[in-house]
């Protein structure tokens, strides 16, 4: 009975995980950054690193909100250009999940 259920639930993913990919290579637009995208990234990221590593306990209120504002509209500026994140599928959380209850 136990491998029964583990056959089915390895066809299970299996299935979800071939749909998945095969949605995810057909919606994918490779694009390459130009050099100055490259640039345009790297200074957000320097600035971001700056503020990161500045003491905010000496700064007003307002100076703080200007900081926060100033952040969102980088990293914004950084979504538009492509520097984009990994993202996961339902389906790779499903198998994931599957895999750590077999594990454990």
């Amino acid at each position: 009975m136990k491998k029964l259920i583990y056959s089915l639930i390895l066809i299970f993913t299996l299935g979800i995980s071939a749909n998945t990919v095969s949605a995810a290579e057909n919606n994918k637009a490779k694009t390459e950054m130009t050099a100055e995208q490259k640039v345009q990234v790297e200074r957000i990221t320097n600035r971001v690193q700056e503020i990161r590593n500045m003491d905010k306990s000496d700064l007003s209120r307002a100076e703080k909100k200007e900081l926060r504002k100033e952040l969102r509209e980088l990293k914004s500026q950084a979504r538009a250009l492509g520097a984009g994140g990994v993202y996961l599928s339902v389906g790779a959380i499903i198998i994931i999940i599957l895999l750590l209850i077999l594990i454990l």
